[in-house]
């Protein structure tokens, strides 16, 4: 009997209202019931079976929480035992459960990430069909309660409101924005490079953890950028939106739980207060500015001039403001602005320096290119543009080192990749740091770091011109891939213009994944002025 049909029989009953009241009460628990069972242990069953009838290998099924207990074990002992240094074979430290799984079951490999299964496919081919969303039946996998602490932009939208969003936010990262933006980032390198300068000791020589420095530097260039007039203001932010990313990933593998974050927890409290901070500073900055441009004051060329703008003119030109983004929609851009423009930035800057603190032949040569275009003069973009073995050597890092080590979507209908049918409702992970890293596509000196392979390009660096996608691929690739890239030649040239440098006694090498790919212990490096 339907749930509405006890509810007519309970008010025309002359059974005691009070029995007939707990009579529905227990066909509702159970109803309730029968439908978490369903969805924690029959429905994984259906999907585990439609799997490997396919042929697909993989851990079995474990009730609740898949394979989450042992990805955290795996984890732990993994990243107790550091990497020798000059070793760039890092997943199996990284990523121990998943290079276990690969080894194990193959390339195309099924695990469970609590009830849900996750196929992880190490194929480029069917990893860029994938992401390019050939078959449009693909979404992001959604956590709203945890997404929303670090922003909801973007990036996590779906349908019309990505397209929405892509479109008013692409003319901001256009390259000739793009140029204009390039002083912001030469006076953030200056400060940095000065300060470094300033506290040489008196054989000339500096140790120091790049780490921190870098997030710092970053930090100051997406202040400055996004907010260039609340320069302070953004700098509270870049350290709250750093806090977010670690609170977020101590409570990541708990989000299994029903209800986790609305519990009362002095973490979840403390991402609370923390976003609620970030939000209240945003308001009064993009409040001011809008007021500003309505009583006619010219945009700056900031990322929130240039994205107020393009609101504007979507919205004029479709003649309703509901056809453009609301205040919160621009808070939430504005948030996914720091943490993505500040994060990649850092972890790629932090593992140049110490791949090129231990090769230092590469770094000689990428000295004497700067040199040679700039001397000791500020960098310009024509020059910047011309760096060849420079752009070698970020590309040869972003290979090795990729700051997302692997990318997630989610089929929300049947259908077939690779020839195999995925039902609704399994995730698929493309493991970008196993596909950088596979002998297959890039020769037997895969591990190594030989950033002459990136001599003739991208497409010609390895057997398949699209094995290489450290920003995503197809329409959803990172919008501030040219921004990111841009940043770090310049501030990479400006440090190799004033030092030298060779990783400190005390480095350990030991990559780890912070949401993106960080150096656990630091990143100690000695610096020498030349």
């Amino acid at each position: 009997m339907a749930l509405d049909q006890w509810l007519l029989a309970a008010a025309t009953s002359s059974v005691p209202w009070r029995l007939l009241l707990g009579g529905v009460l227990s066909v509702a628990l159970l109803w309730k019931a029968c439908r978490l069972l369903d969805q924690l242990w029959w429905q994984p069953r259906r999907l585990e079976r439609a799997l490997r009838a396919q042929g697909i290998r993989g851990t079995p099924y474990r009730f609740l929480t898949g394979d989450l207990r042992e990805y955290g074990r795996l984890a732990r002992e993994a990243w107790s035992k550091p990497l020798p240094l000059g070793c760039h074979d890092i997943a199996r430290r990284v990523t121990p459960f998943v290079y276990d799984l690969v080894q194990e079951h193959g390339k195309t490999s099924l695990s469970w990430f609590g009830p849900s299964p996750k196929v992880t496919i190490v194929d480029p081919e069917l990893s860029r069909d994938v992401l390019a969303n050939k078959f449009g039946h693909f979404e992001k996998l959604k956590f709203p309660a945890l997404s929303k602490m670090l922003g909801h932009g973007v990036a996590s939208h779906e349908g019309e409101k990505w397209v929405k969003h892509r479109r008013i936010l692409t003319p901001a990262f256009h390259l000739e924005k793009l140029k204009r933006m390039l002083p912001a980032f030469s006076a953030c390198c200056e400060d940095l490079v000065s300060r470094w300068s300033a506290s040489l000791g008196s054989d000339g020589s500096l140790e120091l953890d790049v780490w921190p420095e870098l997030q710092n530097l970053t930090g100051d260039v997406i202040s400055r950028t996004a907010f260039s007039s609340s320069y302070q203001e953004g700098r509270r932010i870049f350290q709250l939106q750093a806090e977010q990313a670690e609170l977020v990933m101590t409570n990541i593998q708990k989000i299994m739980i029903p209800g986790y974050m609305c519990l009362p927890t002095k973490r979840i409290r403390k991402m609370r207060r923390n976003n609620k901070e970030v939000e209240s500073i945003l308001r009064d900055i993009i409040g001011k500015r809008m007021q500003a441009m309505k009583e006619g004051e010219s945009t700056k060329d900031d990322l929130l001039g240039l994205l107020l703008e393009s609101n504007m003119r979507h919205t004029d030109e479709n003649g309703h403001s509901s056809e453009g983004m609301t205040t919160e929609d621009v808070i939430e851009e504005c948030k996914v602005f720091y943490f993505a423009g500040m994060e990649t930035t850092s972890v790629l800057l932090t593992w140049t320096m110490v791949v090129l603190s231990m090769h230092p032949e590469w770094q000689h040569r990428a000295r004497e290119e700067v040199l040679s275009l700039f001397g000791k003069t500020k960098p310009e973009y024509d020059g910047l543009s011309r760096l060849k073995t420079v752009t070698m050597i970020l590309y040869e890092v972003l290979r090795l080192y990729p700051p997302a080590v692997s990318f997630i979507r989610k089929t929300y209908k049947e259908m077939e990749v690779g020839g195999i049918t995925y039902p609704a409702g399994v995730i698929l992970e493309l493991p970008v740091l196993f596909i950088h890293h596979d002998p297959d596509t890039w020769g037997g000196d895969a591990h190594e770091f030989r950033p002459d392979r990136f001599s003739e390009g991208i497409s010609r660096a390895s057997n398949d011109a699209g094995a290489f996608f450290p920003f995503g691929w197809g329409p959803r690739i990172c919008i501030g891939q040219n921004f990111a890239l841009l940043e770090a030649k310049m501030a990479l040239c400006m440090i190799l213009q004033r030092f030298e440098f060779e990783l400190a006694p005390s480095y350990t090498h030991a990559p780890h994944t912070v949401i993106t790919l960080h150096p656990m212990h630091g990143a100690q490096v000695r610096l020498r002025a030349i």
